[in-house]
């Protein structure tokens, strides 16, 4: 919403849900907040879509849904065909903004591309357009990576910090030099490992940090995180609007199966021998 407002987007033209901190944020811009669900999509042309991947279709059902509407989803690994059957005829489009949405900075991955979420992505940051809904999985991951990144930013103005630097000028440094290793990887041609390259002059402390980290297997643990995450977005996706049936599920692992199941989004059908702890299951 701050990004919207900040690169000129009007607060009347913004209708907000009534849920979450909606009130305030409707006081404080004097944006409209609508009575229900209903009445948002009444009221607008384009839906985004920002709840729990488990709402994510319930939230969208049984709505006036137009063929002229147009939903951006941000809800991580719920797949464009189960948005659809619950919004259609209304289009469906995969958003993954970050939080520098709101500096007008978020590079945001979106597919399919739709010319009438053309204005909404300008004004929050960069459009990252992709081919097809794997690729777009796979840069779900960068939202993961976003708070990995500000974790080695505050674990080295920490550190920096324990010099006995001020931690405004340790935040500041470390922060701005993070974003100027992203412009020069961004702007210039060249391919990244010359890029780096030429920054670990042999015997130099670039180098020596490098060799550390590689020595500390880093890189693998990295690339290992991604992988977990993109596993969790895909199994995830996987069950999503789905059916399963567990047995034994009125205690121990089945009841918890079954928890974890609903959560998810799944519909589930639950078999015990005890009726009763059935019920209080539910």
């Amino acid at each position: 919403m701050a990004g919207l407002l900040n690169r000129g987007w009007l607060a009347r033209d913004i209708v907000l849900s009534p849920r979450g901190h909606s009130a305030g944020v409707a006081a404080r811009h004097g944006s409209a907040r609508a009575p229900d669900n209903a009445a948002v999509v009444q009221q607008t042309d384009l839906v985004l879509l920002a709840v729990r991947p488990a709402d994510a279709a319930a939230a969208l059902e049984g709505l006036p849904w137009r063929r002229d509407h147009l939903v951006l989803s941000a809800c991580a690994g719920v797949p464009i065909s189960v948005l659809a059957a619950a919004a259609g005829p209304a289009a469906v489009s995969r958003i993954m903004p970050i939080t520098a949405s709101e500096l007008g900075a978020s590079p945001t991955a979106i597919f399919p591309l739709a010319p009438a979420a053309q204005s909404f992505l300008d004004a929050i940051g960069t459009t990252i357009a992709l081919e097809n809904e794997g690729q777009f999985e796979a840069c779900t991951v960068i939202a993961a990576v976003y708070g990995w990144v500000q974790m080695l930013v505050r674990e080295t103005s920490d550190w920096i910090e324990s010099t006995d630097i001020p931690a405004p000028i340790a935040r500041a440094l470390v922060a701005q030099t993070f974003v100027a290793a992203g412009r020069i990887i961004n702007e210039k041609e060249a391919p990244m490992a010359d890029l780096l390259a030429s920054l670990a002059t042999p015997g130099g402390i670039t180098e020596a940090g490098l060799n550390h980290l590689d020595n500390e297997q880093v890189p693998e643990a990295w690339r290992s995180a991604c992988d977990l995450v993109l596993k969790k977005l895909t199994d995830g996706r996987a069950m999503i609007g789905g059916t399963a049936i567990v047995t034994g599920a009125s205690r121990g692992i089945g009841a918890a199966t079954v928890r974890r199941l609903v959560a998810a989004g799944v519909t589930v059908h639950a078999l015990a021998r005890e009726s009763d702890a059935l019920d209080a299951l539910c």
